[in-house]
């Protein structure tokens, strides 16, 4: 079975061979086309897997720096945990500070109420001791009152009403009444006296009328100031005032700028010779004047006590003509008895700001003179000048349109009183401005406002505060001189009232409608000051009389 021996099986191992090589070169065309296949899966497959790692490790790298971001958060946070640790007990620290603070602060609150309510224990002790001895007091008021209504009652001179002034004034007239009579009665010893020459005469008028000596009389004539007044109310247009600071009641006589020592001195009239020759220890040169309200007060406590206080009033009526120049009460039976002054007048001009002086002549041993300044109403009535007891007296805002007098009781050393002499200032006229203040007065009321730069005490300081007082008409209003804000706006009210102190003084006292004072000062310009008042009045009263009006 060789294949050569055999065509046919030659031919039919050549067909073989075709077809084993077609078969082996189909298997290698299909091997040939298959190559590219697979190399071309391979790389499909190799950029799937390039692909996955890209996307894995982008993950992992986003991962990476999601965990350092956290952890960066981590140690933000655990830092702000230990500064938030730090604070809080940073604030327990303050919290405990501030329980410990109110716990003493409530301790004090307690010591200070307990303190309080100690105090206030204290107070009510101290009321209740003060409404006892306001008891007391009113008892005595009443026990007072009653005596002297029953003594006026004797005297059948019971006022009509039975207020503190009235009982006064009624009082004060008893007194003259009083006093008078003992005057007549001296008068008519000393006549009888005179007439009757035999020494057993004289002592059988002595006991048979022991009530005409001056000794047995129950009110001493000698020792009480003027007409028995030992103290005079302080009254502005009626209406009560502070005391203002006390002046001295009596001037020294050995002061050279005094005009009645030298006259003494220089004018001694040959009445007086024989009262020198006969007295030894006379010396002219001691003669001064005294301050006897030490031994006033001695002989008459009740009268000073009746005088005293917010009851203490000295306005009262002016039986007399305020135009008589010259008032005399006769203390002795003729002018020879007893000290007197002689060519008695005032000096100066009588305007607001102006000082006037009342002298003379001093004649029969007079070493002492009683000087007291009194202001007259239209009306009739008096008001005696608190503090004005100099023979110096300043004219002031609260003069104009009154008249102006001085009285003046001589005395002795023995310490008898002689004639009161009165006389009145500006020719018997009323007090009036200057023309140049009269006109500058009229130029602020037609203008309708004024201002003036004044000094002010505020409560806060001690010291005075410059100010601008504004006037209106309706109204006033005061400002700080500096920062120019407003202390006092207030309207014109009949409670509305203004004080001038006596004496050298430029101040006044604004007194408001709620009760509230302020002193106020012109620097010693007391002219201004008077100007100020005059306006502020004038103001004050159209303003009244407005409202009058409108509710008519």
């Amino acid at each position: 079975m060789s294949s050569g021996n055999n065509p046919a099986n030659g031919h039919k191992d050549n067909g073989g061979t075709e077809e084993r090589s077609l078969e082996s070169a189909s298997s290698y065309n299909l091997e040939a086309s298959s190559v590219p296949k697979n190399v071309k899966g391979k790389e499909n497959l190799s950029h799937s897997l390039d692909q996955e790692m890209m996307d894995l490790y982008s993950r992992k790298r986003a991962q990476e720096k999601e965990i350092m971001y956290l952890r960066e958060q981590i140690a933000l946070a655990s830092i702000k945990e230990s500064q938030m640790l730090n604070e809080k007990y940073a604030l327990e620290r303050k919290f405990s500070e501030l329980r410990m603070a109110l716990d003493e602060k409530q301790n004090e609150v307690i010591n200070s109420a307990s303190n309080e309510l100690a105090r206030r224990k204290g107070d009510l002790e101290v009321n209740l001791n003060l409404l006892n001895e306001l008891k007391v007091a009113e008892d005595e008021k009443h026990i007072f009152k009653s005596s002297m209504l029953m003594i006026l009652d004797e005297y059948g001179a019971l006022p009509h009403v039975t207020n503190a002034s009235a009982l006064t004034n009624s009082i004060k007239h008893l007194h003259d009444q009083l006093q008078l009579k003992i005057r007549t009665s001296h008068a008519r010893l000393v006549e009888l006296n005179s007439m009757i020459g035999d020494n057993s005469r004289n002592s059988y008028i002595d006991k048979e009328i022991p009530s005409l000596r001056p000794e047995s009389s129950p009110f001493p004539s000698s020792s009480l100031g003027f007409r028995g007044f030992s103290q005079y109310g302080h009254y502005i247009d009626g209406k009560n005032m502070e005391p203002a600071d006390d002046m001295s009641r009596y001037m020294q006589a050995d002061d050279p700028n005094k005009g009645l020592r030298q006259s003494v001195e220089m004018h001694q009239p040959p009445d007086n010779e024989h009262f020198q020759r006969t007295s030894p220890n006379f010396d002219r040169s001691k003669i001064e004047y005294r301050n006897p309200e030490s031994h006033m007060a001695d002989i008459m406590p009740e009268r000073n006590g009746l005088l005293s206080g917010s009851e203490q009033r000295a306005v009262e009526q002016f039986p007399r003509s305020p135009m008589m120049q010259v008032d005399r009460v006769a203390s002795f039976g003729s002018e020879e008895d007893g000290p007197g002054i002689e060519n008695f007048q005032i000096i100066g001009e009588a305007k607001p700001g102006f000082k006037l002086l009342g002298c003379g002549f001093p004649v029969r041993g007079t070493s002492l003179c009683m000087f007291q300044w009194v202001r007259h109403y239209p009306d009739g009535t008096r008001q005696y000048i608190e503090g004005a007891t100099n023979p110096e007296y300043i004219v002031t805002a609260d003069d104009v349109d009154k008249f102006i007098a001085v009285e003046c009781i001589p005395m002795d050393e023995q310490g008898r009183q002689g004639e009161l002499v009165r006389i009145f200032a500006n020719d018997n006229n009323k007090i009036t401005c200057d023309a140049d203040m009269q006109e500058e007065i009229d130029a602020y009321i037609s203008k309708g406002s004024a201002t003036f730069g004044v000094l002010i005490l505020v409560y806060t300081s001690e010291n005075w505060e410059p100010a601008t007082l504004l006037l209106r008409r309706s109204g006033f209003q005061i400002k700080d001189g500096r920062k120019q804000d407003v202390i006092i706006s207030d309207k014109y009210s009949k409670e509305l009232s203004i004080k001038i102190p006596s004496g050298f003084s430029a101040q006044f006292v604004l007194i408001c409608s709620d009760g509230s004072s302020y002193p106020f000062s012109t620097s010693n310009d007391i002219r201004l000051r008077d100007a100020v008042v005059l306006t502020m009045r004038i103001f004050q009263s159209k303003a009244l009389d407005e409202k009058r009006k409108s509710k008519a």
